[in-house]
C-alpha cells in the first residue's frame, strides 16, 4: 500500500484528487486535522512520510513545500505553475510524445500541466514535432473555460445569490497576453516565440474548449483538413485519454462543457480549403487538472493509468 499526501486538499483540485483516490484500497491517504493543515511541521512530517505528494497550492507555497521534503524517496506531483518549466521536473502530459510516459514513470518530480496548456500543447506540439508547422508559426489560440478554473473565490462569485451582471456574459481575461500558462506552451511545443493566447471564462461550472486556427499556406506541409484529422487520429491512436472526432460527428456548435465529468479530451478538426480549425474539448477539472494528476500518479506507481479514471 502506498502513502499519499495531498498538500492543499481543501482547494478545488485537491478535493477532486481526494475524491478520486479515497475509495481505492491500494492507497493510504495521509490527512491532517483541520487545525494542523497550515502547520509547517505537521506538513513536513506528512510530506516526508508519503510515497507520493500532490501539491495543490499557490506557486510560492508549492516551492516551500518542496523545500520541506528531506526524504529522497518522496516523489512529487505539483499541480501549480511553479515547476512546469523548471529543470529537473518532468512535464506530466504522457500522450504528447514517444518516451514521455517512461520519463514520468521514472521521475521523482512531475509538473502537472495547466488546463489551457493541456489543450494547446495537445493540438500544437504534434504539428511542430512532425514538421507540419514550423516552430516560428504565428500561433493564435482561444480558450473558453468554466468558472471552476478560477478556484474557490471565483466559484463563490459565480454561485452567489446576488452577483455582478457582468458574470452573465463570457469574460475575456489575460488582456496583456502574458497568461501564466504561456511559458509551458512555448517550452513543450518547442516554439521560437509565444503564441497569442486569449482565455475566456464563462458562466458554466466546468469544461473547456481550446481552439487553434491555422492558415494552410503558412504550414510547412500543405495538408488539408482531412489530412490533418487523419494525422491526429494516427498520432494519438494508442492513447487512452485522447480521441479524435470523425468528420461525420462534428456538430454545428462545439460545447465547451461537452466532456464535463469525463477524463478524456476530444480533438475536432474542421475548416475549408484555405483554413483549418483545431479544437480540443475536455474537462478543465479532469484531464485539465485532477484527472491528469491521478493519471500521472498511476504511471509513477506502475499501475494501469486508467485506474479510478474511467
Amino acid at each position: 500500500m502506498y502513502n499519499i499526501f495531498i498538500d492543499g486538499r481543501e482547494g478545488t483540485t485537491g478535493l477532486q484528487i481526494y475524491d478520486r483516490l479515497s475509495a481505492r484500497d491500494d492507497l493510504n491517504i495521509l490527512v491532517l486535522p483541520e487545525e494542523k493543515r497550515k502547520d509547517v511541521e505537521a506538513r513536513r512530517e506528512c510530506l516526508n512520510s508519503a510515497d507520493i505528494c500532490f501539491l495543490c497550492l499557490p506557486d510560492c507555497a508549492a516551492r516551500e513545500a518542496v523545500s520541506l521534503i528531506e526524504n529522497p524517496a518522496v516523489r512529487v506531483i505539483d499541480a501549480s505553475t511553479a515547476h512546469r518549466t523548471a529543470e529537473g521536473w518532468v512535464y506530466g502530459l504522457p500522450e504528447i510524445e514517444k518516451g514521455r510516459r517512461e520519463l514520468i514513470a521514472a521521475a521523482k518530480r512531475v509538473a502537472n500541466p495547466g488546463c489551457h496548456a493541456t489543450g494547446f500543447i495537445t493540438l500544437v506540439a504534434p504539428l511542430v514535432k512532425s514538421g507540419i508547422a514550423g516552430a516560428d508559426y504565428p500561433f493564435v489560440a482561444h480558450s473558453v473555460t468554466g468558472y471552476s478554473g478560477g478556484g474557490k473565490k471565483m466559484i463563490a462569485q459565480y454561485e452567489a445569490a446576488e452577483r455582478d451582471i457582468a458574470l452573465n456574459s463570457p469574460r475575456q481575461y489575460g488582456l496583456t497576453l502574458a497568461h501564466k500558462h504561456i511559458p509551458e506552451m512555448v517550452k513543450e511545443c518547442g516554439l521560437t516565440h509565444a503564441p497569442i493566447f486569449n482565455p475566456i471564462v464563462s458562466d458554466f461550472y466546468c469544461g473547456m474548449c481550446v481552439t487553434v486556427p491555422l492558415y494552410k499556406n503558412l504550414l510547412l506541409k500543405k495538408l488539408g483538413v482531412d489530412d490533418i484529422r487523419t494525422f491526429f487520429a494516427e498520432y494519438y491512436a494508442t492513447q487512452n485519454f485522447v480521441k479524435v472526432a470523425e468528420k461525420e460527428s462534428i456538430p454545428a456548435y462545439l460545447a465547451a462543457n461537452e466532456l464535463a465529468g469525463e477524463n478524456y479530451l476530444k480533438i475536432y478538426v474542421s475548416g475549408n480549403d484555405d483554413m483549418i480549425n483545431l479544437a480540443c474539448v475536455f474537462d478543465n477539472l479532469g484531464k485539465g487538472a485532477s484527472g491528469a494528476a491521478v493519471q500521472n500518479m498511476n504511471i509513477m506507481l506502475g499501475i494501469d493509468e486508467t485506474y479510478s479514471l474511467v
